[in-house]
């Protein structure tokens, strides 16, 4: 095995450690979060006699008609495997009197979600709810961490590592801080710049090409925050287009600025594109610059936004059609009821979605000139910066020594002193 190879493995068995050990300081926590309870009984998604069961049998199986459908129906045997019923068999029908979406049959040893209910006369019965999918976004997991290494290799770990750590910013400060009644907006400014931050640090480096990126990043987080907030009041958005605030203001104990939570995620969904679009420019710059020293920072700034431009038209036409395939039922929805466009876009939760992608938008159209200068004024000034924080750390360095060598003069008279007086 050559020495390169054994330098791959160490540094990937290293990063697997590291990712293993971030995974389980994240998942207990993430867990906790979600099965916290703000009233007894309460469970986002599930009622309270849903649990989970395998299929032990298929009874039966054939083909029933609802309506103008045909379709394959099944009897199957299932045993619960959670909760106050673990361990008892119960049958459920599967296509018999509800249309199934076509194509997904039920195998043996497939898990499901199923409605227990006790009847008056003290019989239970079960009633399929929904698929278990867990084992299936664990294998999608996998294949994402696997292709991640042995495509990006160490680049590729340090995503990974930077993706659990943005996960760990979210869940460990961002979202409690909003749950204490926190400004969701400037919480997220600050999770975010952390994040991405740490992120870059971790995956680029510590140089001068990261700082300028991270510079770019906090004038253009700041910006995007402005521009979304005026929208957001010039538009008068009140947060309760969707099900989900209605949803929190009603079983949450603590008292959330909707407002504010809107324009928080309008924020953390354009981290991403900030994140690709300011280290690309920055990138674009040093390379420039490694090209053809001489340039000054005009020149740097115009070549640099050449490819800047080209870059904004695609990640908005990428971040729309993004939203376009998310909101695809809605349009689809919207396209059968025959309303006019005024009218639907009028609608608060509509509303919501043009405010997120122009706005959003708008931060990252800015992000290009804004990093850019900041990156061509850094890599042109790149001699004067090393001279001047030389010169600083050179003070501090110095005014450290002179401090300890006090603290020691000091300890050592004080030591002394004892001595001379028993002489005397």
């Amino acid at each position: 095995m050559s020495k390169e190879m054994r330098r791959f493995l160490m540094y990937a068995l290293l990063m697997m450690i590291v990712i293993a050990v971030l995974i389980f300081t994240i998942v207990p926590r993430l867990n906790a979060l979600l099965s916290t309870k703000t009233r007894e009984g309460q469970r986002i998604g599930l009622g309270e006699n849903m649990f989970q069961a395998e299929i032990v049998e298929i009874v039966e199986e054939g083909e029933v008609t609802l309506g103008e459908i045909t379709q394959t129906y099944q009897v199957l045997r299932v045993d619960i495997i959670e909760g106050p019923y673990q361990g008892e068999m119960q049958q459920i029908e599967y296509g018999r009197r509800q249309v199934r979406p076509e194509g997904l049959t039920m195998r043996l040893g497939d898990r499901v979600l199923v409605q227990v209910d006790q009847m008056p006369d003290g019989s239970v019965n079960a009633f399929f709810v929904d698929y278990v999918r867990t084992r299936s976004l664990f294998w999608l997991l996998l294949a994402f961490v696997v292709f991640s290494v042995i495509v990006g290799r160490g680049q590729g770990a340090r995503g990974l590592l930077g993706l659990l750590l943005s996960l760990w910013v979210i869940i460990g400060f961002i979202i409690p801080r909003i749950l204490q009644g926190d400004n969701p907006t400037w919480v997220s400014v600050i999770g975010g710049f952390l994040l991405l931050g740490a992120t870059m640090y971790l995956i680029y480096g510590f140089s001068l090409k990261t700082h300028a990126a991270i510079l770019g990043l906090l004038c253009t987080l700041v910006f995007t925050a402005l521009m979304v907030g005026f929208f957001v009041n010039l538009t008068r958005l009140t947060g309760y287009g969707s099900e989900d605030a209605l949803y929190i203001m009603q079983h949450s104990g603590v008292t959330i600025n909707l407002r504010g939570l809107v324009l928080a995620g309008m924020l953390i969904g354009a981290l991403g594109a900030l994140d690709d679009l300011i280290i690309t420019q920055a990138s674009v710059v040093f390379e420039l610059n490694d090209t053809d020293p001489n340039l000054d920072v005009r020149g740097l700034y115009q070549r640099a936004m050449r490819v800047g431009q080209d870059h904004v038209t695609a990640m908005i036409n990428t971040l729309f059609m993004a939203y376009a395939g998310a909101a695809l039922p809605t349009l689809v929805l919207f396209t059968l009821s025959g309303q006019g466009f005024s009218d639907l876009i009028n609608l608060e939760f509509v509303a919501e979605e043009v405010v997120r992608t122009l706005a959003g938008s708008l931060g990252l159209i800015s992000a290009a000139p804004i990093s850019t200068a900041i990156a061509s004024l850094l890599v042109v000034h790149r001699s004067r910066l090393t001279e001047v924080s030389g010169s600083f750390l050179g003070r501090v360095g110095k005014e450290i020594r002179s401090t300890l060598w006090n603290i020691e003069v000091t300890k050592q008279s004080e030591t002394s002193e004892p001595k001379d007086r028993f002489k005397s």
